[in-house]
């Protein structure tokens, strides 16, 4: 298939890339803002955009590090500062995103996130306040590797953690992890598990995951996430926004739980639907894209 066009937005000292759906012609109208997960990019809402650029003009963009935006080198929290490198976290994440959304945008947005992106999704709702008319959560990331789900029982964990952090602040480790990573074969072996379906992995979606990590310095990225020790976890983020929140989960995620998504529901009074869809995994919205595409626009024609 093909993409839709690829536009650069500046942003400080670096380069976004952004697409906008092809049937763009509302005017003053709420839009969609698509957010990717880890490793990802804009492309990966390739049986998304479109489908929901006929309800509202709709938007994807490619987080800093990732996709064809700039990738500048990582920073962590010990290191000297050293020109054009960057901290990155879930707080410049949102930043960017809320940013565009001010500056490119310039009306309320509906912003739809998998995986980590539902965490940034939630952070830029508390940027833009009324300005965000609601968040679509897609296989939010929980972050069980946080330091702030450590249970103190977790005698083994606790011990070996110092070790573990230490280990991956190594950028020859950091590095070779991602060299490993990051090839045809072991990315369709992590779709084999992120699908379990197995609909909709092809060549073009080994495409659009391989490519981005063939660029100079996309092993930053990488770098600087899996360092993310002490970040937002969605659960700090509910309570602080006061907007409608949708939860999409695919039933068979391997990686965030379903249950926990079943607890989030119940906890929180502004999480107003939890649509499963069976047989799905990690990424319902290339997956299952046409239930996906019906739930998210379910939600807005609800709640706009």
């Amino acid at each position: 298939m093909s993409f839709n066009k690829s536009r650069t937005w500046k942003w400080k000292n670096w380069d976004i890339s952004w697409s906008l759906s092809k049937n763009s012609t509302f005017e003053n109208n709420t839009n969609i803002l698509l957010v990717h997960g880890f490793g990802a990019s804009k492309n990966h809402w390739r049986h998304n955009q479109d489908f929901l650029g006929n309800v509202s003009n709709c938007y994807a963009i490619d987080l800093l590090g990732f996709g064809e935006s700039s990738q500048p080198s990582a920073s962590l929290n010990y290191e000297p500062y050293k020109k054009n490198c960057i901290k990155y976290s879930f707080d410049l994440w949102s930043n960017q995103i809320s940013t565009f959304c001010s500056e490119v945008i310039k009306s309320p947005v509906y912003v739809v996130g998998n995986s980590i992106g539902g965490v940034i999704a939630l952070k830029t709702a508390e940027i833009l306040r009324d300005n965000c008319k609601g968040a679509i959560l897609i296989d939010c990331a929980q972050r069980t590797m946080d330091d702030k789900r450590l249970k103190k029982s977790d005698i083994l964990m606790n011990l070996i953690r110092p070790l573990l952090k230490t280990f991956v602040r190594q950028r020859i480790i950091s590095n070779t992890l991602f060299t490993r990573a990051a090839n045809p074969q072991v990315i369709k072996k992590i779709l084999a598990q992120a699908y379990p379906s197995g609909k909709n992995i092809d060549e073009e979606l080994i495409e659009i995951l391989y490519r981005p990590s063939t660029r100079k310095n996309s092993k930053e990225a990488f770098r600087g996430f899996i360092n993310l020790f002490d970040d937002y976890l969605a659960t700090d983020l509910f309570s602080k926004i006061d907007i409608p929140i949708q939860l999409i989960w695919g039933e068979k995620d391997p990686w965030e739980s379903l249950n926990e998504a079943k607890e989030w529901k119940k906890r929180f009074n502004n999480i107003k639907r939890l649509d499963i869809i069976q047989g799905a995994g990690h990424c319902p919205h290339d997956e299952e894209p046409e239930e996906t595409n019906k739930l998210i626009c379910e939600f807005i024609q609800e709640t706009k």
